[in-house]
Order: C-alpha cells, then sequence, then structure tokens
C-alpha cells in the first residue's frame, strides 16, 4: 500500500510508535518502539527474547499507532523478522541515530547493542488508517 505525502511526511519526522502484537492468549501487547520506514515498510528491532517477539513467532500479525495530539496514523500489517546479526545490528544503530544522532548512537551500539542478540521487524503497510489531515 501506498503512505499519503502528508502521512509519510508524519511518519518521517522523529515520532515513537506503539507496536501491538497478540499474546498466545489473544491479548494485545504493546510497546512503544523507534522506528523507521523504508519504502513500504515500517523497520523496528527489538532483543531478542522479548515478549514481542516471541509473540511474533507464533503470530505475525502486528499493528502501529503514532500519534501527536489529534493527528495519529495506524498502520496494520504482519511482520517479516531478520535476525541475521549483521543486518540488525546496522538497522538498531540506523535506528539509534535517527533518534539521538551520530555520536549516541555510536556509543550506545558499541555500549548496548553490540552484546545482545538483536532482530529486525519488518512490518509491511497492509492497511492504513489517518485522521487529522486534510488529504489523508
Amino acid at each position: 500500500m501506498v503512505l499519503e505525502p502528508q502521512v509519510r511526511a508524519f511518519l518521517e519526522e522523529r515520532r515513537f510508535a506503539s507496536l501491538a502484537t497478540v499474546n498466545a492468549d489473544g491479548a494485545p501487547q504493546q510497546s512503544v518502539m523507534w522506528y523507521m520506514l523504508d519504502g513500504d515498510t515500517v523497520v523496528m528491532n527489538t532483543r531478542r527474547g522479548r515478549v514481542k517477539d516471541q509473540n511474533l513467532l507464533s503470530d505475525n500479525r502486528a499493528s502501529i499507532c503514532v500519534e501527536d495530539e489529534y493527528r495519529y496514523v495506524t498502520i496494520s500489517g504482519r511482520i517479516e523478522m531478520n535476525d541475521d546479526q549483521a543486518a540488525a545490528q546496522a538497522d538498531i544503530k540506523a535506528l539509534a541515530t535517527r533518534y539521538d544522532g551520530p555520536e549516541e548512537a555510536e556509543r550506545i551500539s558499541q555500549a548496548t547493542f553490540s552484546k545482545q542478540q538483536r532482530v529486525t521487524l519488518r512490518l509491511s503497510i497492509d492497511k492504513v488508517d489517518a485522521h487529522g489531515f486534510d488529504a489523508a
């Protein structure tokens, strides 16, 4: 699915996403996440073993919500997980750069992320619900 230009611009600003996955009992589980757009997918990254990635191993359906007061975008789709460490470490460093700048990204990558088993989450954009945008 193609994002409307206003929605894409909104999502490309530095914001946080609330990621919802499905627990084994069917209940939702939410996590606040760093994210970035890569074409028509949403890229996130997590440490292996957290509830969200365990949920995604059994059910890859997910959604995010990104809000700014009365403007918000929800995206639903399916997540592909990539635990290739070279790719996952590069992705978390790119996310850290987006959120905290290159110097802090380098520091935290070396001090923390490099010691963790990371997994990249790529959310397909199957459905978009945007509110508060003139053209969306």
